[in-house]
């Protein structure tokens, strides 16, 4: 196969998939999309002989609109444009999650400081503001007080773009020093781990200390679910436990960091994300065969 990586900067995780390729004989095309430039029915990167296309672009507006542009010139690509612009955005994920009927923090969005003051002081002290696009804990807040939620509100206000205007106000689930990290392709789940932190905030990114984590039936079927609720493909799947020992899914993640999974599992997480790739591209060429 030809398969071609999407990228700004090769991590840790992109080596590891590159590597699994490679060793499988497969051709690899590297596209830079900072260097690329796509037109309305062609672009200069290397694509066009590609079985199947990865996203691993870091910047969510790359990612959204390289994928975007591929899928309308007849691309596979993993993760889909439709897909991604479900799991980039923090409110579409949340409404998809609802939709589908999977657990997911009581969530409103408000759009001036005012209405957001009052969904805070309904969902009471303390819940969480959160930026509607973002990752690795970035510019979340866990809100304490009403002189915090002022000052984060304002804060906001001020940033500019239009989208800390929208202000994302999410219950805080009093979980326990932990959440649960799921790689999963559509919807099997490929391996797990407990993030845990005396910080509210328990990912990796942020330091959060990893460990495996078997899942349970209930677990699996949730991960399934919430899935096939943004669309499928090569996702993150982050699931709290409740006081109550419920889980609650709060994110799906469409360009999911594995390294720290890889390390935790005993599971060669590469080698089986490569094994569905190769499933994936299969199904993509005796799609184009019989069309």
């Amino acid at each position: 196969m030809k398969i071609g990586l999407l990228y700004s900067r090769i991590r840790k995780d992109e080596k590891l998939l590159l590597s699994e390729l490679r060793e499988r004989g497969h051709e690899v095309a590297k596209i830079d999309v900072r260097k690329q430039r796509f037109g309305l029915a062609s672009t200069s990167a290397d694509v066009t002989d590609c079985d199947l296309v990865i996203d691993r672009c870091l910047a969510t507006s790359r990612s959204l609109y390289a994928t975007r542009f591929l899928s309308a010139y007849g691309v596979p690509v993993i993760n889909s444009p439709e897909t991604a612009a479900v799991c980039a955005d923090k409110v579409k994920n949340s409404l998809a999650l609802e939709a589908a009927g999977v657990p997911t923090p009581a969530t409103e969005v408000a759009f001036t400081k005012e209405a957001a003051m009052e969904a805070i002081e309904d969902f009471g002290y303390p819940c969480v503001v959160k930026p509607v696009v973002g990752s690795w804990g970035r510019l979340m807040a866990k809100i304490d007080s009403e002189t915090a939620a002022e000052a984060i509100l304002e804060h906001k206000a001020t940033l500019g773009h239009y989208e800390h205007k929208v202000f994302y106000v999410q219950e805080y689930v009093d979980k326990p020093g932990r959440d649960i990290r799921v790689l999963a392709c559509d919807g099997e789940p490929v391996a797990a781990m407990t993030r845990s932190s005396d910080h509210w905030l328990t990912n990796a990114a942020k330091g959060g200390e990893t460990a495996t984590f078997d899942l349970d039936d209930e677990a699996k079927e949730l991960v399934a679910t919430a899935s096939d609720a943004v669309g499928g493909g090569l996702l993150g799947v982050d699931l709290m436990e409740t006081k109550d020992g419920e889980y609650t899914v709060h994110e799906v993640n469409h360009t999911v960091e594995f390294k720290a999974l890889n390390e935790a599992s005993a599971v060669d997480v590469p080698a089986a994300v490569v094994d569905w790739l190769e499933l994936k591209a299969e199904v993509a060429e005796e799609a184009v065969a019989t069309a």
